[in-house]
C-alpha cells in the first residue's frame, strides 16, 4: 500500500492536534506535523514532527517536499479582548504565516491544499449564510475587520496560487469551532473554550460580557476533522471554498446555562453590561459541502459540550 504524504501546520494547536490524531489511526496516511511554539504531547509512529517558525525566512524547508496534501491548521488565536484592543494581531503575524506556508506549497508542487479560513467576512445575519453571501461592497464588523482582511487576502492568495500550477486548493470557513485539546484560556480562547473554562472553575457565579445575546455556530471538533477527511479523498477542482458549521446558533447566555446544566454545577449567572459584546450573529449554510460531498455534522450542541466537559475534567479538573 502506498501511503499518502500528509503535511499538517500547526499541528500541536487545537484543530491541528485533533485532525493529527484522527489522521495518524490510518495506515494509509504518512504525516508530517509542525510545531512552534505549543509543546508536544502526541506522539505516533507514523507522525513526524518539525519544529517551524513561519515568520522567519521560508527557504529551504525541507518539510514541504513530496507532499501529496497540505493542511493550514497555524495562527495566532486570541480571545474577544484581543480582538478588540489588539486588531493587529490578525494582520501582521497570520498575514506573514499564511502568505509563506503557500508559497512554500507552491515552491515544491504540493499536489493539493486545505486551508482552513474563519467566517468574520460574513455580515451579521439571523439567516442562514451562503458562501455567496459575503459582500465586498458592505463593511466588515468593525470588531473583527483584522481577523476579517487577513482571512480574506490569504484566501485571494490562494485562488491567485491555483492559477499558477496544477495546485488544487481548497478554502474552509469554519464556524466557531470547540472540543478536546482547546485552549481553556480566558484571554486566548474563542468563545467556547473561555466559557468552559470560566464556568468550570467558577464557584458561586459566572459573569457574561454585556446582556448575552451574541449568537454563534459552534461546531464540534470532530465534524470539521471529518469534512477535511472529506476533502482529503474526494476535493478534485481547481478552487473551491466551503462553510463548515453545525448550521444552527445559541445564544451565549443559553450556552452558559447548558454548560452549567451539563457540567451538574449551581451557579448563579450575572451580566456585565460595562462590558463590549461583539454585536455579530451567524450560523452557516453547509448546503454546497452536503451537495458536493454528502456531508452534514453529526454531533449535537449537547452532546458537544458533555464531550467536552469530559476532557476538561480530565485533564484540567480541580
Amino acid at each position: 500500500m502506498v501511503q499518502k504524504k500528509i503535511l499538517v501546520v500547526g499541528g500541536s494547536g487545537f484543530i491541528g492536534q485533533n485532525l493529527v490524531r484522527k489522521l495518524s489511526k490510518q495506515k494509509k496516511y504518512k504525516i508530517n506535523a509542525t510545531y512552534c511554539k505549543n509543546k508536544i504531547n502526541f506522539r505516533s509512529k507514523n507522525v513526524t514532527w518539525t519544529k517551524l517558525d513561519l515568520k522567519k525566512k521560508i527557504k529551504n524547508i525541507t518539510v514541504f517536499k513530496n507532499i501529496d496534501t497540505a493542511i493550514y491548521c497555524a495562527a495566532n488565536t486570541s480571545g474577544f479582548k484581543d480582538i478588540i484592543n489588539k486588531p493587529y494581531l490578525h494582520v501582521t503575524d497570520n498575514s506573514i504565516m499564511g502568505s509563506a506556508f503557500l508559497r512554500c506549497c507552491y515552491d515544491n508542487g504540493i499536489k493539493k491544499v486545505i486551508f482552513l479560513s474563519c467566517t468574520t467576512m460574513y455580515q451579521s445575519s439571523l439567516e442562514a449564510t451562503s458562501e455567496t453571501d459575503y459582500d465586498p461592497s458592505k463593511e466588515l464588523n468593525k470588531n473583527y475587520f483584522g481577523a476579517a482582511k487577513t482571512k480574506l487576502y490569504l484566501e485571494d492568495c490562494c485562488r491567485f496560487f491555483s492559477n499558477l500550477n496544477k495546485t488544487k486548493f481548497v478554502v474552509i470557513r469554519h464556524s466557531n469551532i470547540y472540543g478536546p485539546y482547546d485552549k481553556f484560556d480566558l484571554e486566548k480562547s474563542h468563545v467556547f473554550g473561555a466559557t468552559v473554562c470560566k464556568v468550570m472553575n467558577a464557584k458561586k457565579s459566572v459573569t457574561i460580557w454585556g446582556r448575552g445575546n451574541d449568537r454563534r455556530d459552534l461546531l464540534y471538533v470532530d465534524d470539521l476533522v471529518e469534512f477535511i477527511e472529506i476533502l482529503i479523498k474526494k476535493f478534485n477542482n481547481k478552487f473551491e471554498i466551503y462553510n463548515c458549521g453545525l448550521g444552527k446558533f445559541i445564544r451565549i447566555t443559553n450556552l452558559v446555562e447548558k454548560i452549567i446544566k451539563i457540567s451538574n454545577k449551581k451557579l448563579k449567572i450575572k451580566y456585565d453590561k460595562t462590558k463590549p459584546e461583539s454585536n455579530f450573529n451567524i450560523r452557516l449554510s453547509n448546503k454546497k459541502a452536503k451537495k458536493h460531498f454528502g456531508w452534514n455534522p453529526k454531533t449535537s450542541i449537547n452532546a458537544g459540550i458533555k464531550k467536552t466537559i469530559q476532557f476538561w475534567s480530565k485533564h484540567y479538573g480541580l
